[in-house]
């Protein structure tokens, strides 16, 4: 099930102009570039903006997303008929031989489940050609990013066309390790409407998730640091033999 802020259209409508800035996606675009990929399949791809900066660049992109909401709103954006768009997970992929597969900023901590987890590498996996990347990003546990998700830290009013003014905030609600749940809450000003939305993450060491992903065929070819933000995260490329 996804995520309340990713699945409920006026919170996937509000989801770009609250996040405006995605330089986190930038490493990925390298990554392609480096790898000189033609074809990247976006595991969670949610309201296309990584989908949309390859296709750009002439990549063929196959941009999966369980929520419907969020692919919706990939689907209205200008330019979107270069993208292929499922609604689904990495389970419910069509026949595919991409160069790269990605899960970027937080899908795969959001993938919580360890039965899902597996599924998932998987599925990326039978999508990925023979030497084919799979390219994603966890946080390091270490540095216990989940403390600085408070009211105090994330406030902020935000004006959106069309919209009005939102005013949004996070807050931790739960650490049962390895799991950890926060709650984005949305207030519109227009019609006084609150939304909430809960997510829980997954934690997952260095080492752990490398033998995730020994286990299911793949070759760990390189765990990179997040360049926009230094030692918070572990930036894994693991290649299909």
């Amino acid at each position: 099930m996804a995520d309340d802020c990713f699945a409920h259209p006026r919170l996937a409508a509000i989801y770009d102009p609250l996040d405006p800035d995605r330089s986190d996606l930038d490493a990925y675009l390298r990554i392609a570039e480096e790898f000189e990929a033609r074809r990247v399949l976006d595991i969670g791809c949610g309201t296309g903006v990584f989908a949309l900066l390859l296709a750009d660049r002439g990549i063929e992109v196959v941009g999966v997303d369980p929520a419907l909401a969020s692919v919706d709103v990939a689907r209205a954006k200008p330019g979107s008929e270069r993208v292929r768009w499922i609604r689904g997970d990495a389970t419910d992929l069509p026949p595919l031989r991409v160069d790269v597969a990605t899960m970027t900023a937080n899908v795969a901590q959001a993938i919580a489940d360890p039965q899902t987890w597996r599924t998932t590498l998987r599925g990326a996996y039978e999508a990925l050609r023979p030497g084919g990347l799979l390219v994603f990003e966890t946080r390091d546990p270490a540095r216990r990013a989940w403390e600085e998700w408070t009211r105090e830290n994330s406030y902020r009013m935000t004006e959106i066309p069309g919209v009005g003014f939102v005013e949004s905030w996070v807050q931790l609600i739960e650490v049962s390790w390895p799991l950890v749940t926060f709650r984005w809450t949305y207030g519109f000003a227009a019609d006084g409407q609150v939304l909430t939305s809960d997510s829980t993450l997954r934690f997952r060491e260095r080492e752990e998730v490398e033998r995730d992903l020994i286990a299911h065929g793949y070759v760990v070819d390189d765990v990179r640091d997040a360049p926009d933000r230094p030692g918070r995260e572990f930036v894994f490329l693991a290649r299909r033999p």
